[in-house]
């Protein structure tokens, strides 16, 4: 929408020669005695201006009015330009927007160390070395700390999935306290399609400047986050794929939890075992990052769901019980607490006014019968009031849920 600048006042039209009126019915502006002074004469109380860049019309006029008039055209002139840039910043139009630049995230250490491909380090470093290929990274935004939410395609190698992964580091990944630590990761997964964006990239959910803020408070790791596109197209009539390898359909669990990781590894210092990856996701992204820890416990650590499902319910399983079972949280929990072990930590958070009845009592449920057994350990914040909504549940991973998986993963490490 256009709007003209504050202050601006509408100036109605005036025939030339039209003589101004005066307000109220009085004498005519310029009028002594009755007697109308006309317009041009020197010494006139009301005198024509001159037009647009002439000079006044005798030696006794001043010239002020012609320099009052470069002033506000200057004004005008820079007031638009000033406009102009902040529309142009807003649709994120070059050159006054980063956005589509190159971004490389972290600063070759002494030696070229940092360089994917070429790191060398001692086989007891808990730190991985970015492995390469190094990926083209654009900017998609950047935060007011200076850090970049960038963006790559990455065409899965295990998977045979092509799609889109937004990528962020905390500035403390560039610090040079830190140059030679490797950082956890958590891959954040949407609710809903999740395609075909990530809405966890967006910098209005608060994802980004939370985790700096919750390291800042010894609340939280400072977690490199990757958001990588949940489905591989749009929820087209109710149809979805759970995060899951569903026979003849794409393999999105692959892509999640092989393909995904394995971007992170090739640019970024990260952590070598399973105690610096996790998962967080939303609804349907905690129902994927749920059964990713639990069907991978030797890759992932941890996980927050929020307002998860607990099970597999797509229409694509029709068919293929066998495969849907192996992607059952519940079949996963049992299984695991059979083998007792490794240790997996879940932390759920669900709101208390969710549009979805049945999502507390589902959880409530799964804690009861899984939690706290043997190798699987849980925890519940009820978000009194929460509603089935990311805006809920960033604010309260801070209250517990991130506090919960912090405490038992590394990093940074070295």
């Amino acid at each position: 929408m256009s709007h003209a600048p504050d202050g601006q006042q509408y100036q109605p039209y005036r025939p030339e020669g039209q003589q101004p009126q005066p307000p109220h019915g009085g004498q005519p502006y310029g009028a002594r005695g009755g007697q109308q002074q006309p317009y041009g004469v020197p010494g006139a109380p009301y005198e024509e201006e001159p037009r647009y860049g002439e000079e006044p019309p005798g030696p006794e006029r001043p010239r002020r009015s012609l320099v009052r008039r470069w002033v506000v055209a200057g004004g005008a002139v820079l007031a638009l330009a000033g406009v102009a840039a902040l529309v142009l910043n807003h649709f994120e139009i070059p050159p006054f927007t980063d956005k589509g630049t190159a971004v490389s995230f972290g600063k070759p250490a002494a030696g070229g160390a940092g360089k994917p491909g070429e790191a060398q380090q001692p086989s007891s470093s808990k730190m991985l070395m970015p492995t390469g290929p190094t990926a083209e990274f654009k900017n998609a935004m950047t935060l007011p700390d200076g850090t970049h939410v960038a963006v790559t395609t990455l065409d899965g190698k295990k998977s045979g999935f092509k799609g889109k992964v937004w990528v962020w580091a905390p500035k403390e990944y560039d610090d040079p306290k830190f140059a030679q630590s490797g950082f956890p990761v958590m891959i954040a997964l949407p609710g809903g399609a999740g395609y075909p964006s990530n809405y966890w990239m967006g910098t209005d959910l608060g994802l980004q400047t939370s985790i700096s803020k919750w390291y800042a408070e010894g609340k939280s790791k400072p977690f490199i986050l990757a958001m990588p596109v949940l489905n591989p197209g749009p929820d087209d009539k109710g149809v979805y794929w759970d995060g899951s390898d569903i026979p003849d359909q794409p393999k999105m669990g692959t892509w999640l939890t092989e393909d995904v990781p394995d971007l992170m590894k090739a640019n970024f210092r990260t952590v070598k075992s399973r105690d610096g990856w996790a998962f967080m996701g939303s609804s349907t992204g905690g129902f994927a990052g749920l059964k990713a820890v639990l069907k991978h416990p030797d890759k992932f650590k941890a996980v927050i769901a929020s307002g998860p499902d607990i099970v597999p319910d797509s229409s694509l399983w029709k068919g293929h019980d066998k495969e849907k079972a192996e992607n059952n949280p519940e079949v996963l929990a049992k299984q695991l607490i059979d083998r007792k072990g490794p240790d997996v930590y879940l932390a759920f958070q669900v709101g208390d006014s969710e549009n979805n009845k049945k999502t507390l009592p589902d959880v409530q449920k799964f804690i009861a019968t899984f939690g706290n057994k043997g190798p699987v350990h849980t925890d519940l914040r009820v978000i009194k009031g929460g509603q089935h909504n990311a805006k809920t549940y960033v604010p309260n991973m801070g209250e517990g849920p991130i506090q919960f998986i912090s405490k038992v993963m590394e990093g940074p490490v070295e």
